[in-house]
């Protein structure tokens, strides 16, 4: 079977997944369905992405890191925490909406195939500091994801109407719970994140910091993360609040890498 085969067919397996848990949420029945075997069956296409994943970031014996392999990188690992966490929360539901993202981003690195080698020589230190970035970035993508879903069902709830896909998710104050659980350790790999990045920065450029929109939005994320944590700590910081601190953190996150991508590589093609 051809990468591209491949490619196909860990696409059709999650957007079939995707539509089997949709209607077993509709009927009241995805938490159940996805703690029985049926729920494993993720599995099998995350291990084909996985795959995948190894191949395009390792193309033609260089480590390719173009905007394209990022961020299906960043969606393979959200939905492999959502898996992983299934085992010890009820998040069906938040794991539906995310399987229609894992189909499209896996299927970015073969619709954009672009060879973007980094230009200097990645050790295996350095491929830690990118897998803890794009851990970052991933957990705290299920962060937004989370509060996004918890503004949803309060403005739901003030209004007496809830979709059948949000009915079973866990009560508010346990998903603020869990949200925060998400940002603290978000937030403790998004600074291991910066500090390996200085250390790396000294060696390739020669200096600590090299001063870029990457450097200045990373920075900005990770003070308003800071300032979420100690809010929420010491002031009691919940609902309306919560929600649009983390808004602003992840679109900063988004910006630092994701977003100087897009405008390098798509709009001036760099």
């Amino acid at each position: 079977m051809s990468n591209l085969d491949l490619y196909l067919l860990t696409f059709l397996l999650y957007g079939a997944l995707a539509v089997f848990f949709w209607r077993a949420q509709m009927r009241g029945e995805g938490e159940a369905l996805n703690r029985s075997l049926i729920g494993h069956l993720v599995l099998v296409p995350l291990l084909t992405q996985g795959y995948l994943l190894s191949h395009s970031l390792r193309m033609l014996g260089e480590f390719n890191f173009g905007l394209a392999n990022a961020v299906s990188l960043i969606l393979w690992l959200t939905m492999l925490v959502y898996w992983l966490a299934r085992f010890f929360y009820p998040i069906c539901s938040l794991q539906t909406l995310v399987l229609p993202l894992a189909a499209v981003g896996v299927m970015l690195p073969a619709l954009f195939p672009a060879l973007h080698p980094l230009d200097y020589t990645v050790t295996l230190a350095f491929e830690a500091h990118i897998a803890a970035a794009m851990l970052a970035y991933s957990l705290l993508t299920i962060a937004v994801l989370h509060a996004v879903i918890i503004s949803s069902v309060e403005k739901r709830l003030h209004h007496g109407s809830l979709p059948a896909l949000l009915r079973n998710l866990p009560p508010l104050l346990v998903m603020e719970s869990l949200l925060f659980r998400i940002i603290g350790i978000g937030f403790v790999v998004l600074t291991f994140t910066l500090a390996s990045g200085m250390m790396f920065s000294e060696q390739v450029f020669g200096k600590p910091w090299e001063f870029s929109h990457k450097t200045v939005f990373g920075l900005l994320s990770w003070a308003v993360f800071a300032i979420l944590l100690v809010g929420h700590h010491v002031y009691g910081w919940r609902g309306r609040t919560a929600v649009r601190w983390t808004v602003g953190g992840f679109a900063s996150l988004l910006l630092a890498y994701i977003g100087t991508q897009f405008v390098l590589q798509i709009l001036l093609h760099r």
